[in-house]
């Protein structure tokens, strides 16, 4: 069958479906059919997962030309996603095709969520085209026989690549693919990614710089106008003195219009907690919407995402609250209206929330951006010119890390085994591990074999054996199996099963947050009040309660930071802040009045300008910073600060901090003079003054533990036998201690101490922000009192100290004192 037949085929099945095909999926089918890898860069809702299910169809059509009589079986694809919850909307677009074209191929699902009973029929059978997650794709590794399961399949597409690149399980999938190019010879592989950045280096780690695969691809753009229409809810009055959180709620009155007037409105939260009290006051306020809107985040159980994400297709909801649990690729169609509640802090993150609406080729997406408090007024006007503009962030891959590598290994000696000579060249084509030495890659082993230099009289980690044909393998069944259990790079929290006391499953929560309560305190969680009974292993037992409660479940890694296109953006939306109204957007005009008060205090810095603020007040000095670069290089830079400033007389601080910038807080006062002359925004000597600055050992010791959890060095537990986050920590701040003593050049502890500064401390942005400061006029001000600009960051530092309703009397009073000044 010619190629111009196959296209025939997939143009008639659009033609039924009322659709038309578009370039760039005629582009994609051409490319994939003429043996080439690539990667497909198309916006949400714009038909990308039939730009690659049908050349794969189109391909075994081409090859059984018999197909419709007989079915050659075997896996023949693979579909990686990085969601489990879009399995099944990947699944039923995959047999929508393979029916209709009578094919009888077959779809499977393999995921954490996948039933023992169909993993074994899959391992007597595969399905023709598996729809599986990165985790799943490293467990198939570690089974004996692997190469016979994908040595005829011709496809591997990696859904979403955006997301996984610049993470851990972004390196999982390069090692992945790097051992499936060597068992599936007529492999081609695709990624399929929301615009970022930096799309060729995303083609380049997905397909390893220098390989053939890399040689023999193509990048392809959809190029669509995707129209996206952004709507500030600006406040009828503007806070002068503006605090986080505050505003958000008080909203609540403007969002109800839009959730009427919409078929279905998604209200999307940067953190679950926030999730959980939006769903709490709505209902509050609003009885009306029970039984029309749901809640929806990672930690509540599966039975009732799968429901509210079925409930929303139905078009039986009018909202959900939610976190970036339905961020990604899921079609629902009848979501006319997206809200985001507060800053996403980054482009993407915001273009990819806006998508979920209007989720058709064609439509218009409409979201809404509610601040929760008057500065986020200016995320909302950089956002608008973010989407004129199409400025988005880069993701960063990782280099080096030597804790999923190892994992890995172990995943291919718990199968069949490997020998180093076949698998180095493999890993050495990765972008990850292409610095890699070959002393490295020996120590790596010898870590293998030996469990590390000051280990090694431990039998415990000596999980690998090199047998007498140079094969490395695990023989030990019952290391095989702990293996097994542990493979993934997803680390947080030890999280706590919540159970009613009768057994009914609720969700999980940190164990952090369950160690804090004790017995007979309400909490809210999964939009329900509950009464903590006891906690039995990792399990907490519950029960309803009708108490009000103002206890919500805090998860780790809740607060984001501004992405640098983001803060880049920012400034320059805050430097029309000085121009004539006409070059100002509509939320930069609502500020008027905060901006005035701001000037009468102290100024608004322009963009040759760097601002610094000084005041007294009975808490001490304050000296406020403002650089807008996000949390993360604002703590990096204040602890750098302080340090050197206590080198040029004896000080101390404490330390506050925002995405706009941040407090040195002393009994002395700074000479801000002293700081100028002394360069002390140099970057001369910055991983030296950071390492002194801030307690880099305990940065690394926890990071170390997410290390030590990957490598394998530790084990987590049994399913539902997990082990408590302070005996893990406990165990690999042991590990940390004992090569930090006695083997310091250990692969694994010195990778702890490079991810805390290039992932944790971002050191390659502080250093451009340090590098754009000195190209900056140093403006200092002396102000009688804390300004608008400086308000936020002060009461951040009261909030670790006040209960919520203290922190609230105690900013009313300090508001009206500002003010009647």
């Amino acid at each position: 069958m010619t190629r111009e037949q196959l296209y025939k085929i997939a143009e008639k099945w659009f033609l039924d479906q009322n659709w038309q095909p578009f370039p760039f999926q005629k582009k994609t089918w051409a490319a994939f059919l003429a043996q080439k890898n690539g990667l497909l860069n198309a916006p949400t809702g714009s038909g990308k997962t039939y730009a690659l299910w049908f050349p794969i169809v189109l391909n075994y059509i081409q090859q059984n030309p018999d197909f419709k009589v007989k079915h050659k079986k075997g896996l023949k694809a693979i579909w990686i996603t990085p969601l489990r919850a879009l399995s099944l909307e990947i699944k039923q677009s995959a047999e929508r095709v393979i029916n209709d074209l009578e094919t009888q191929l077959t779809v499977g699902i393999r995921t954490g969520d996948t039933s023992t009973t169909e993993r074994a029929r899959q391992k007597k059978m595969m399905p023709d085209l598996l729809i599986t997650t990165p985790e799943s794709l490293q467990l198939l590794l570690s089974a004996k026989g692997y190469d016979k399961i994908f040595k005829s399949c011709s496809a591997i597409v990696v859904d979403e690549w955006h997301e996984l690149l610049g993470t851990k399980r972004g390196v999982q999938m390069e090692l992945g693919l790097s051992r499936l190019k060597t068992v599936a010879k007529d492999l081609r592989i695709w990624g399929i990614s929301a615009t970022i950045g930096n799309l060729e280096q995303a083609r380049e780690v997905l397909l390893g710089p220098n390989s053939d695969a890399y040689e023999n691809s193509v990048l392809i753009r959809a190029n669509l106008n995707k129209k996206i229409t952004v709507k500030s809810i600006i406040p009828k009055e503007i806070e002068t003195y503006p605090w986080r959180g505050h505003l958000g709620l008080r909203l609540l009155p403007d969002v109800i219009p839009i959730i009427n007037n919409s078929r279905t409105t998604l209200l999307f939260t940067n953190t679950r907690s926030q999730c959980e009290i939006w769903f709490q006051k709505i209902l509050e306020k609003h009885p009306e919407f029970a039984g029309e809107i749901a809640m929806h985040h990672g930690s509540i159980d599966k039975k009732t995402r799968v429901w509210v994400e079925q409930a929303i297709r139905n078009e039986s909801l009018k909202a959900v609250v939610c976190t970036s649990s339905l961020d990604l690729g899921v079609d629902f169609a009848p979501v006319e209206t997206v809200v985001q509640i507060g800053g996403p802090k980054g482009v993407a993150r915001f273009l990819q929330r806006a998508g979920r609406s209007g989720h058709k080729p064609g439509k218009e997406s409409v979201i809404y951006f509610l601040p929760t408090h008057a500065i986020e007024l200016i995320e909302a006007s950089a956002l608008q010119q973010a989407v004129k503009k199409k400025a988005v962030e880069d993701r960063i891959p990782y280099l080096n890390s030597f804790d999923v590598l190892v994992q890995y290994l172990t995943t291919l000696a718990v199968s069949d085994g490997f020998y180093p000579e076949e698998i180095y060249p493999e890993i050495k084509e990765t972008f990850c591990y292409q610095g890699m030495t070959k002393d490295q890659w020996h120590w790596l082993l010898n870590f293998l074999v030996l469990g590390s230099q000051s280990l090694h009289t431990y039998d415990e980690y000596k999980k690998v054996e090199r047998e007498e044909d140079g094969r490395f393998k695990v023989n030990n069944r019952g290391i095989a199996m702990r293996h097994r259990f542990q493979i993934g790079t997803i680390v947080g929290d030890a999280n706590i099963t919540v159970r009613y006391q009768k057994g009914g499953y609720i969700g999980t929560i940190e164990e952090s947050f369950i160690s804090k309560l004790n017995p007979g305190d309400v909490f809210t969680f999964a939009g329900r009040n509950l009464e903590f009974i006891s906690v039995k292993g990792m399990q907490a037992k519950v029960r309803p309660s009708s108490k009000k409660t103002s206890k919500v479940p805090a998860w780790m890694g809740g607060r984001l930071t501004l992405s640098s296109e983001m803060s880049k953006i920012l400034r320059e939306e805050l430097y029309t802040a000085g121009r004539n109204t006409k070059e100002q957007s509509e939320e930069i005009i609502a500020l008027t009045s905060l901006f005035d008060r701001q000037r009468i205090e102290s100024i608004v810095p322009n963009p040759d300008q760097f601002l610094i603020e000084t005041f007294e007040t009975q808490d001490g000095f304050h000296h406020i910073f403002y650089p807008f670069e996000g949390r993360f290089v604002h703590e990096a830079m204040g602890s750098l600060l302080g340090y050197r400033i206590s080198l040029l007389g004896p000080i101390t601080f404490s330390l506050a901090f925002n995405d706009y910038g941040f407090e040195l807080l002393s009994d002395k006062q700074i000479d801000i003079q002293l700081l100028v002359d002394n360069n002390l925004f140099s970057t001369d000597y910055l991983r030296e003054d950071l390492q002194k600055s801030l307690n880099d050992t305990e940065m690394a010791r926890r990071k170390f533990r997410d290390i030590a959890v990957i490598s394998g060095l530790v084990f987590t537990g049994y399913p539902h036998k997990g082990i408590k986050m302070k005996h893990l920590q406990g165990n690999s701040s042991l590990l940390f201690d004992v090569f930090k003593d006695y083997e310091p050049d250990n692969l694994l502890f010195q990778q702890a101490y490079r991810e805390t500064f290039e992932h944790q401390l971002e050191e390659g942005r502080l250093r451009m922000a340090l590098e754009r400061i000195a190209n900056q006029k140093i403006i200092w001000q002396a102000c009688s009192g804390p300004t608008p600009f400086s308000f936020p960051i002060i009461t951040d530092r009261l909030r670790e100290k006040l209960t919520n309703e203290g922190l609230a009397d105690r900013i009313k009073r300090m508001t009206a004192k500002l003010t009647r000044n």
